[in-house]
């Protein structure tokens, strides 16, 4: 059958990490523009707060509060989905978590909980969703990263995660196409964004951990995954430094590998503003949950690059472009190295 997607002002939209940053983020929005939304996030408190908050407004909002590394509670945000709207639209696999530190200082254990969180939960919530919407047709959009092309030196764990992320969504994107599923699959990539992750990651530096610039809001993110609810969209870029970086790495990888070794750590630590202590470390249970990072950074609110992205002939456009920058790009490098 062929994808056809509702208006998101139609939709009932499954939203994962539903509490903070880019997820909170798609959930005020979505409900702004009319959505109903099913929250999930392992903060109960906070869930339970912006329930209040949305329904107080007139928003319709159901919660479920789920650890998506279990597959089970991945299977209780559709039940909930179907008791509280008769099903849903559109699921955003959106919650993530992260470490900071060189791949040895990180414990393995530690490893497996990233890739429990951001590849199984992922995987878990891609086949729960594949499986309610086959035949009737929706979206499922993946959260990955900037780091899905490339990888950032201290975020070894988190960059080996959404590259995994990358592989999972053209496989099922494949998958579901080949047997005709009326199921759309994007894979959004942000780059760095305002948001409390530099707080929430385990952090194994000597010190206190940032996202490197430039930063967007989490605005710009839930801008793409609503954009990818209503629109068939293979992948979508959340910001054009990130997507900068991106070009870089592929048309002079050695010369994109330099700059990260000279500049990769210092671009990410931020000694005399270490941010919310409240929120330090949610690998394993929830902190304290915000839209936004506490550390004084500047965010800029838009990004032309996804702009561009969401005009029809925004691919060719970006691959002509690509193509030009990445032959200059190479040039470049090789005079360098």
């Amino acid at each position: 059958m062929a994808v056809r997607l509702k208006p998101v002002r139609d939709q009932i939209i499954v939203v994962t990490g539903a509490t903070s940053g880019n997820g909170l983020a798609t959930v005020e929005e979505a409900i702004r523009r009319g959505a109903a939304v099913v929250a999930t996030s392992r903060n109960a408190a906070a869930l339970e707060a912006l329930a209040e908050g949305m329904s107080a407004g007139g928003g319709r909002i159901a919660i479920c509060v789920a650890d998506i590394s279990d597959p089970s509670a991945v299977e209780r945000i559709a039940t909930v989905a179907n008791d509280a709207f008769g099903g849903f639209d559109s699921w955003v696999n959106n919650a993530g978590a992260g470490t900071y530190g060189t791949l040895e200082r990180v414990p393995l254990a530690d490893h497996r909980r990233v890739f429990d969180v951001n590849y199984f939960g992922v995987l878990h919530g891609s086949l729960v969703a594949a499986r309610h919407l086959r035949g009737r047709g929706g979206a499922i959009i993946n959260v990955g990263s900037i780091l899905s092309d490339r990888t950032i030196v201290q975020q070894g764990p988190y960059s080996a995660t959404k590259h995994a992320v990358q592989a999972l969504t053209d496989t099922l994107r494949m998958e579901l196409e080949r047997e005709d599923a009326g199921i759309s699959v994007t894979l959004i990539k942000p780059g760095a964004i305002d948001t409390p992750f530099p707080e929430h990651a385990r952090n194994f530096m000597d010190q206190p951990p940032r996202l490197p610039p430039p930063l967007y809001a989490p605005s710009v993110v839930a801008d793409a995954i609503l954009f990818a609810c209503e629109t068939q969209r293979r992948t979508l870029y959340a910001g054009g430094g990130g997507w900068l970086s991106s070009l870089l790495s592929r048309a002079a990888p050695r010369l994109s590998d330099r700059i990260m070794e000279k500049l990769g750590t210092v671009l990410q630590q931020k000694p005399k503003d270490p941010g919310d202590p409240a929120r330090r470390d949610n690998l394993y249970v929830p902190r304290d949950d915000a839209l936004r990072g506490s550390q004084t950074v500047h965010a800029r609110d838009s990004s032309t690059v996804l702009q561009v992205q969401k005009i029809r002939p925004a691919g060719l456009f970006l691959g002509i472009l690509a193509a030009g920058v990445a032959v200059s790009m190479t040039r470049l490098g090789r005079r360098r190295l």
